[in-house]
This record gives C-alpha cells, sequence and structure tokens, in this order.
C-alpha cells in the first residue's frame, strides 16, 4: 500500500511540473552511473562502498534507478530543507524511482 501511495505522489509530482530538470542516477551494487534522461547518454561512473549521496537544487526532480543483480531492498532517505526526513525501504532489483521536486538530498545505502 506504501508503494501505491508512494507511486501516486510521485506520478502526481512530475504530472504537475512544468520545465523540472531530471537527474538520473543508477545505483548498482558498487558502482553509481549518472546519465542523460532523453538520451541515456552515461555523463559519470564511480565506483563506491558504503552510502550513495544525491543533492537535487531547486526545481531539479531525481529519477532513482536501483539495480541489483539480486532481489534485496535499499534504505532510502529523503532529507527536505527544513529537516523533515522520510525512510523507506525500496526493492531494488531493476526498479525505477522518482523523488519530488528539489531541494532535497537523497541518500542510498
Amino acid at each position: 500500500m506504501k508503494k501505491i501511495t508512494l507511486s501516486v505522489a510521485l506520478l502526481a509530482s512530475v504530472l504537475t511540473a512544468k520545465a523540472q530538470d531530471t537527474i538520473c542516477t543508477m545505483v548498482k551494487m558498487d558502482e553509481v552511473i549518472e546519465f542523460e534522461f532523453k538520451t541515456s547518454e552515461v555523463i559519470s561512473r564511480e565506483d563506491y562502498k558504503g552510502i550513495v549521496f544525491i543533492e537535487v537544487k531547486s526545481g531539479e526532480l531525481l529519477c532513482l534507478h536501483l539495480y541489483d543483480k539480486v532481489k534485496r531492498k535499499r534504505i532510502v532517505t529523503t532529507t527536505y530543507p527544513d529537516g523533515e526526513q522520510v525512510v523507506q525501504r525500496l526493492d531494488s532489483k531493476s526498479n525505477v524511482y522518482f523523488s519530488q521536486i528539489g531541494p532535497l538530498t537523497v541518500d542510498v545505502k
């Protein structure tokens, strides 16, 4: 039920947004890939261990692709400018999630 509510809220925010930039980030088991939303061109690739921090600037939207080869859960924490935090356990076997329009910070564990 939480996924449905989250999906509806995110879809509504995407549909009502007019001119925002979209940040696309794929988090794999040991690599983070940033790519262009419209062309899927890879912008950067980085190895990581631990937590991935993604800064979503004002007017931007995050397209987060969690991609692990095995079915598992990732803990994703969204922090808003007023200090409010939302912690979610999301499926990561090739699932795509959209954030609200920034500014906000997203941490993927």
